[in-house]
């Protein structure tokens, strides 16, 4: 392999090979579009296209595709060819800036929450020069957002963009009032954690529910699980580090800056984290790494489940975002400094977000609410339901003490000491690390645990960046009109952290005293998905995104129809592939084995009729009322199912959630019960403990 730095970024048409391709004056206009936010000249983007085109077919390059991401949670693309037909019957290669800036696909066939109909089909993805083309698979890929016909954001991307650039607006006047006039730019960034599960790819296709939900919807514990905690950070096998070995080089070749990876603590479970970026490029990385992770696993005889929890009963897994927030001269304003009881931009950014999550609680816990990580949010290995946020004891006593208006006397230790000379002493950092805090605060960045591993982290930092831009908007209206800006800007922070102080909360997340604790604080507490959504049309939550021209209330109504939807359907799912599976796999599996217990007995009583066969009669009856059991549960589940009548999409979750998955869990619990009683050479399918230890 080449020098990493030369070799990074090689299927990237990023900055260095717009200064290659591009004369100085087309480079200058692009750069001021990409770092201003400036329109693109048509004539421009025709020289960038053709650019463009050359150097992907110079990567061998046959196609282009606009690149974009609909509200399926995937990315969509739809290929075309660079050919054009020449006069003279052959084919020449073209690839206009009118081609590169605007696609039309099809929008009646993606979610639109009412949008587009059949008859309304033409939909138009839009070039976002943010974010760099990369080829792929022999594709010039075009980052794009995606609209219908009428102007109504059908994706992922626009929305976000839109709270960027309001965050931005809003960080812009908060800095200038301070005195930080060198400031032309404020964007939010993110790094995301990405959690997986590896499991061998011949066990995966003998699981019907693996292949239909990404789940396991049955499976009884194998004696060993993660309980031993020697999974974590261990020492990682040679299948497994030959696959990342590959996926990071697949992954360094887009651009992706994939930096850490190891073994996570459930079995079979790895994590990978990517350097910060931009929120809107971090967010384009991490769907390319999900896709390059499914790719590359299977060229190694893995299958790769994103799903938040495809175990029971083990880790679930889950998508931390790193987010913060920095200034076009290199500065991060969420870096404490040396001093951060003076660092006044600095708290008061920080109280920004303190009251956003306060303000905002149901629009952050909505924005990862889904079927799939309603199974994993309140496990051991992942924040509750319940909002709150982190700051440690060296933040919370600093704001603590301008709250009472008195000076702040530190306690904290500058060095760590480990008790031996050789060992060396390093600076404490100012916090603690909190896995159960929902947002922690973790020494420049606030870390949202609740994203899941299969969702995009475009909500998530939708949300994040709509409520910040809310907090510095009612910051700046204030600072903008004081007369000593110093002293009510000390004065802010004190008030802002006295009425929102309540979310802040330092202690151990999983305990039950905490879900207490937070009713008294008035802490809202939605478990579940269909608690979550209805809140996107609360008028407070409306009035915002309206304000800040993020979304239109159309769009959150579509949204809000999209997301219930999901909810159902992938539920539906679930419950129509373990009707398939108990009925027409598991009852036959158990039947045939408790046949031939009884078959076996039969013979042993003809050669020797004092024989008692206690393990045959005791199982085969055992079984038989097990199975009896299965049956009337999958019963059960087929008349739930069919009692969901419901027209309207909030009151079907509600039912879905109150009926169907009861049901579910009852059909499960009966199934996983046969499984630890019938001969493993009878069960059906792959165990948990085939799937989690069988990787090599």
């Amino acid at each position: 392999m080449d020098c990493l730095t030369e070799f990074f970024g090689c299927d990237v048409f990023d900055d260095r090979m717009m200064k290659k391709y591009l004369s100085a004056d087309v480079y200058r206009s692009i750069r001021k579009t990409i770092d201003e936010g400036e329109e693109l000249d048509l004539q421009v983007a025709n020289v960038v296209a053709d650019a463009m085109k050359d150097w992907a077919v110079s990567k061998g390059a046959t196609h282009y595709t606009h690149w974009f991401q609909p509200m399926t949670g995937v990315t969509a693309k739809k290929h075309e060819g660079f050919i054009e037909m020449a006069p003279d019957g052959g084919v020449i290669l073209e690839f206009s800036g009118k081609e590169l800036v605007k696609g039309e696909p099809d929008a009646s066939s993606l979610p639109s929450g009412g949008l587009r109909a059949t008859f309304e089909a033409r939909g138009y993805t839009a070039w976002d020069p943010t974010s760099y083309a990369f080829v792929k698979d022999n594709t010039l890929h075009i980052p794009t957002v995606f609209c219908s016909y009428t102007g109504e954001a059908l994706d992922k991307k626009t929305p976000l963009l839109r709270s960027m650039e309001a965050l931005n607006r809003e960080a812009l006047r908060v800095l200038k009032v301070l005195g930080t006039d060198d400031v032309k730019r404020v964007t939010a960034v993110a790094g995301a954690e990405q959690e997986y599960f590896l499991i061998p790819e011949d066990l995966f296709e003998k699981r019907e529910d693996l292949k239909y939900s990404g789940r396991t919807l049955f499976g009884a514990a194998p004696p060993k699980g993660q309980e031993m905690e020697d999974h974590y950070y261990a020492e990682i096998n040679h299948g497994i580090k030959t696959f990342m070995e590959d996926l990071d080089l697949a992954l360094w070749k887009l651009g992706v800056p994939a930096k850490t990876e190891h073994n996570e603590v459930a079995p079979s479970q790895h994590e990978l984290a990517s350097i910060y970026n931009t929120v809107n490029v971090a967010t384009d990385q991490n769907q390319i790494v999900m896709e390059v992770l499914k790719e590359t696993a299977q060229k190694h005889g893995f299958a790769c489940l994103l799903h938040e929890k495809p175990f029971a009963r083990v880790n679930g897994s889950g998508k931390h975002d790193n987010w913060s927030l920095a200034t076009d001269t290199g500065i991060n304003l969420l870096a404490p400094g040396d001093t951060p009881y003076s660092n006044m931009s600095f708290l008061l950014f920080l109280c920004a977000v303190i009251r956003a999550v306060d303000e905002y609680q149901d629009l952050l816990r909505l924005s990862v609410a889904t079927a799939s990580n309603d199974c994993r949010l309140g496990g051991n290995e992942a924040p509750p339901a319940v909002i709150s946020v982190y700051l440690g004891e060296e933040l919370t006593g600093i704001l603590d003490s301008i709250e009472a208006g008195v000076p702040y006397e530190s306690t904290h230790e500058e060095l760590m000491r480990f008790g031996s000379k050789v060992l060396p002493g390093f600076r404490k950092d100012h916090t603690d690390r909190n896995r159960t805090s929902p947002v922690a605060f973790t020494g420049n960045k606030f870390e949202f645990r609740m994203p899941g591993s299969s969702d995009s982290i475009a909500g998530p930092n939708i949300m994040l960046n709509c409520a910040v831009a809310d907090s510095l908007k009612v910051f700046a209206d204030k600072l903008e009109k004081a007369k000593d800006v110093e002293k009510a800007a000390r004065k802010l922070i004190a008030d802002t952290y006295k009425a929102h102080k309540r979310i802040v909360f330092n202690g151990n997340g999983y305990g039950s005293e905490w879900i207490k604790e937070a009713e008294r604080r008035g802490l809202s507490n939605l478990s579940s998905t269909p608690e979550c959504i209805p809140h996107l049309l609360d008028r407070k939550n409306v009035d915002l995104m309206k304000e800040l021209g993020v979304y239109t209330e159309t769009e959150l109504s579509s949204r809000y129809e999209i997301f219930l939807e999901n909810y159902c359907k992938t539920v539906s799912i679930e419950a129509r592939t373990m009707l398939r599976m108990a009925v027409s796999q598991i009852i036959p599996a158990v039947e045939k084995y408790t046949a031939d217990l009884a078959s076996r007995a039969g013979e042993k009583v003809k050669l020797d009729p004092e024989l008692e066969c206690r393990f045959e009669k005791d199982t085969v009856r055992d079984l038989s009322v097990i199975t009896d059991r299965i049956y009337e549960d999958s019963k059960a589940l087929s008349t739930c199912m069919e009692g969901v009548t419901e027209e309207e999409w909030e009151a079907k979750a509600v039912r879905i959630r109150d009926t169907v998955i009861p049901a579910m869990e009852k059909l499960r619990a009966d199934c996983d019960e046969a499984e630890t009683r019938t001969s493993s050479e009878y069960w059906p399918m792959p165990t948990y403990g085939e799937l989690l230890f069988g990787t090599k």
